[in-house]
C-alpha cells in the first residue's frame, strides 16, 4: 500500500493521534495509531484488508487467525477476502487459547493477522498456540507495522504500512520534561 493513502486513511478516521501517551511498555510516545477507529470506518479499512489479501491470494492459506481484541475485525475481514476461515484467540489462565468452540485442523496452514504490531508478543503467542493445535504458521501479516525492526519473525511477515515512531523511556521523554501530562491508549485506557 503506498504509505501516503495508508497516512490519510489513519488521519482521515482519526486512527493516529497525536498527544503525550504512556504505552503498554511503560514507554512514552508522541503519537498513537487507534486503529479501532480505523476499523470503525469499514470504508476506509477496506484498503487495508484487501491488501493484505492481495499479497496472501496465491498462498496455501486455510484460516486466518487473530489475537483478540485488536485484530479480530482483521481476521474476519481477510478471512472473508480470501473465502477463509477466521477465528480469533483470546487469553485464558494468561495464554492465548482457541476458546468458543474454534479448532484449527492438523496440517492447517494459517496465516496469523493483527491490526498494529509493536513487539510482535501477542502474534507468536498465537502462533505457538496455533502450533500446539496441530496447525503450521504460514505467514503473519498487519494493518500498521510500528515494530522498527523488533519484529521478525521466522515466518513472512507483510504489513501494509511500516510507522517508525519513537518511543522514550519516561526519564528521557522529551514531552514529560515539558510537564505534558500522559494518557494511557489501547483498549486499557483512552476511551
Amino acid at each position: 500500500m503506498d504509505t501516503g493513502r495508508a497516512f490519510e486513511l489513519l488521519e482521515t478516521s482519526g486512527a493516529l493521534l497525536s498527544g503525550h501517551f504512556l504505552l503498554t511498555s511503560g514507554k512514552h510516545s508522541e503519537r498513537y495509531i487507534q486503529c479501532a477507529l480505523l476499523l470503525s470506518r469499514p470504508d476506509l479499512a477496506l484498503e487495508f484488508t484487501r491488501d493484505i489479501a492481495d499479497h496472501f491470494m496465491h498462498e496455501n492459506i486455510d484460516v486466518v487467525a487473530a489475537p483478540a481484541v485488536g485484530g479480530i475485525v482483521v481476521s474476519y475481514e481477510v478471512g472473508r477476502l480470501l473465502g477463509k476461515k477466521a477465528v480469533f484467540l483470546e487469553r485464558e489462565n494468561g495464554l492465548m487459547s482457541l476458546r468458543r468452540g474454534f479448532e484449527i485442523e492438523e496440517g492447517e496452514n494459517v496465516l496469523i493477522v493483527e491490526d498494529v504490531i509493536t513487539t510482535g508478543s501477542s502474534v507468536i503467542e498465537v502462533g505457538e498456540a496455533i502450533k500446539n493445535a496441530g496447525g503450521h504458521v504460514a505467514g503473519y501479516s498487519s494493518l500498521v507495522n510500528r515494530s522498527s525492526g523488533r519484529f521478525n519473525p521466522d515466518r513472512p511477515y507483510y504489513f501494509s504500512v511500516q510507522m517508525d515512531i519513537p518511543v522514550y523511556s519516561p526519564g528521557e521523554c522529551p514531552l514529560c520534561q515539558k510537564g505534558k501530562p500522559f494518557v494511557k491508549p489501547g483498549s486499557k485506557g483512552l476511551k
